[in-house]
């Protein structure tokens, strides 16, 4: 008989990710330089945005914790407009169903993703958020488990995880042995300068994934 899980239930941690997947965490610098190598350039009309999306974030905070549906609305959606997921070639679906086949079969973990963007069917990213009373480590196993759904084994698949406090960005290859490496944590409230290099890093990503 299988056995069919919430991802959320079957994958509670970090080790349980690397466990049921065979995933490791290279310490492969090369692997994910997209986060911090040849990032683009960004004008000064985008950074003026990004100061009104951090602005109206902090007012908000201000006023105690937020869900992840004002997360989202504040942090995830504006970002994914300036970095130009919104517009060809990419594609965006919401609240995509994911399913893992283990075990020859015999186990189906199911899940949902935030946000999925998409580029000719092959999975650009996964963008996971969190309400911001939760850690975005917390967050990080389910991402993992989403990403390893991807369908497209030979393509890299990058994530985002956010609670509109921190954000954090992940690389994930599934050649080989499956790996995977993070970025550094984002803050929205140590500067404004680190919204703009979040904003730099996801054009970077659509540019791996969409070359010019």
């Amino acid at each position: 008989m299988t056995l069919i899980s919430a991802i959320t239930e079957a994958i509670p941690s970090l080790t349980d990710a690397h466990t049921r997947f065979g995933l490791i965490r290279t310490e492969d610098e090369q692997f994910f330089t997209e986060w911090y190598e040849e990032l683009p350039k960004i004008t000064e009309a985008e950074k003026t945005s990004l100061d009104v999306l951090r602005r109206r974030y902090l007012y908000h905070r201000g006023e105690g914790d937020l869900l992840e549906g004002t997360v989202m609305l504040l942090v995830v959606s504006p970002l994914l407009a300036l970095a130009g997921f919104y517009d060809p070639p990419f594609k965006i679906a919401a609240e995509s169903s994911v399913e893992l086949v283990l075990n020859d079969g015999e186990e189906i973990l199911r899940g949902r993703i935030d946000v999925l963007v998409l580029q000719n069917q092959f999975w650009v990213m996964v963008l996971e958020s969190k309400k911001t009373t939760l850690s975005v480590w917390l967050a990080l196993p389910q991402a993992l488990a989403d990403l390893m759904a991807n369908p497209n084994a030979d393509k890299p698949v990058f994530g985002m995880v956010t609670n509109g406090d921190d954000i954090l960005f992940i690389k994930l290859t599934q050649a080989g042995t499956p790996r995977y490496d993070l970025s550094r944590v984002f803050a929205l409230f140590t500067s404004v300068r680190e919204v703009y290099e979040v904003l730099q890093i996801l054009r970077r990503i659509g540019q791996a994934i969409a070359p010019v």
